[in-house]
Parts: structure tokens; sequence; C-alpha cells
């Protein structure tokens, strides 16, 4: 049995190595793809820059914007009492203010967090999830979401949102540029023809490099968020048996895409099986229900 302030603080080491190799990742692209342009190391600083403006307002009201998105509506303590109440014991017990609840109309199983920190935390669920879930369960899968908000998750995926972005946006720059006739390295001997090659290599690859890495975070923040969840519970058989429910539902959640599946506690796309072994698991947001339980059922 593993204790789950162990597992706790391991996953947040990993979570964390992985974030800065990421930066290092977005950093070293940036360079790579200025120097094979000719803009010099000022390209970098006027990257990044450019970038956080875009994605500024973006980050601050992304709550709001994925609230639309998902047609939530405020959950009342009297329509949805035990949803009300397990959130506002569970985040007494979190030290965490009680976030704000919204219910989505679905009958698929799901829930999620979002919010910029916990003072402006939200957590939502499908009506699905609250007609389907004992109050054990339901704890379970609250405690989830508050474990994302404590250890301020929303806002962690937030930043590797941007980053991804930036990548994407610096390899399409590069590409334009490129198309445009500007001149470049290539032309000035061996080593700058080198270093255009890696940049052409690196416009080409970054993009999907960059959604691996961000798939990666994805995956072991929720580990880290089931662990939390066991923390703030006390009862790890909850979490274990609410996923077990959400593993045989197969409906997808309408109002879910691509760019919100991150968000949910379990993929509501339902395309977790799309592929075949490791190579697949790479493209998923989240890790599979089976290890997720393996891990929960391990702790004490």
């Amino acid at each position: 049995m593993l204790n789950v302030y162990e597992v706790i603080d391991s996953n947040k080491r990993k979570s964390w190595v992985i974030m800065v190799l990421f930066v290092v990742f977005v950093t070293a692209v940036a360079w790579i793809l200025g120097q094979a342009l000719d803009y010099g190391l000022g390209f970098i600083g006027t990257a990044l820059i450019f970038s956080g403006i875009i994605s500024f307002s973006s980050y601050w009201w992304s709550d709001k914007v994925i609230l639309t998105l998902s047609g939530a509506k405020l959950a009342s303590r009297k329509k949805h009492f035990h949803f009300y109440t397990a959130a506002e014991n569970l985040a007494m017990a979190a030290q965490l203010p009680k976030p704000k609840l919204y219910v989505i109309e679905d009958t698929a199983m799901n829930a999620f967090a979002t919010g910029r920190d916990p003072k402006h935390a939200v957590v939502a669920a499908t009506t699905g999830l609250l007609a389907n879930l004992s109050r054990t369960e339901l704890e379970g899968v609250i405690g989830h979401e508050l474990s994302h908000i404590k250890n301020y998750d929303t806002r962690l995926m937030s930043i590797v949102v941007i980053l991804v972005g930036m990548v994407t946006l610096l390899a399409d720059w590069f590409m334009r540029a490129s198309f445009r006739g500007r001149r470049s390295r290539e032309d000035k001997g061996g080593i700058g023809a080198i270093i255009m090659v890696l940049a052409v290599v690196l416009a080409l690859l970054s993009p999907i490099i960059a959604r691996l890495i961000q798939f990666a975070i994805s995956r072991r923040r929720e580990f880290l968020a089931d662990a939390g969840s066991a923390m703030i519970t006390r009862q790890p058989s909850g979490l274990v048996s609410a996923l077990k429910k959400l593993s045989v539902d197969r409906e997808p959640l309408e109002v879910a895409n691509k760019a919100t599946a991150h968000l949910y506690i379990t993929n509501p796309l339902k395309n977790l099986h799309s592929g075949i072994g490791w190579f697949a698991g790479l493209f998923a947001t989240h890790p599979l229900v089976g290890e997720r339980i393996k891990a929960l059922e391990k702790m004490r």
C-alpha cells in the first residue's frame, strides 16, 4: 500500500519536471527558428510577449467561456442538494472557498473544474452524473475536482495551452516567412544550412511534440487529483466506484470538444480506445480508468 501523501508528492515532482522541460523546449524552438530567419535573440522575447498578450484575455475569462460553451447553469441547494452540500463539506475539509457550482443538462456522466484560482473556482457536473452516483461516489468526484483547484491545475493547464499555442504560432510564422522568401542562414554556409534544416524539421514536428507534452501533463495531473480526492474524502473507494461507473458510460458529452476534453474527470468524447497500445496512449488526455483505479486501490 502506498501512502497518499507520498503519491501526491511524487506526482507533483513529475508534473513540474515535465513543465520545466516544456518551457525549455519552447525556448529552444523559438531560438532555432529565430536564428534560421536571422531574427536574432530578440525574436524569443518578442514571441513570448506577443503570445502572452494574445493569451491573457482567454486565460482571464476562460471559466466564463467554458461555462457558456457547456451551457452550464447555476446549481441550487434545493434542487441539487447532494451536489451542493457535498461540495460545501469537502471544500471545508480541503480548506478551500466553496466553488461556484454549475449543472450541465446532459445524460452523459462527467464533471470538470475551471477558474484561475481557488477564489474564482467553478465545479460543474452533468445531470447524468448527479442522477447515477451515490452520495459517496459523488464525494469522490467532487474531491477530485477540488484537488484540481487546490493544486492550481486549472491555472497550470491554461499556461500549458498557451505554450502549445505559442509553439504552433511560431511554427506557422516560420513557414510563412520561409515561403515569402525571407533571407535565411541557409545562405551562410554549412552551419547556417544545418540550422535551417533543423528549423524546418522543428516547424513541422514541434506542434505535435508540444501536444504530446500537454497530454502527458494532463494525464499526470489526473493521477494527482485522484490522490488528492483520496486525501480529502479519506475513502478512495468512493472515487473507485465512481470511476467504474464512468468507464462503462459510453455516451459522449455533446457540449465537449477536443479543446476542452482535458478538463473533465474522464474523456468526454469517449474515444479512449480509438488506437492501439502505448502509441495511442501518448495522444490520450486521460490515463486509462483501469490504471487510475489500480493506483487508488494501492493507497492508504
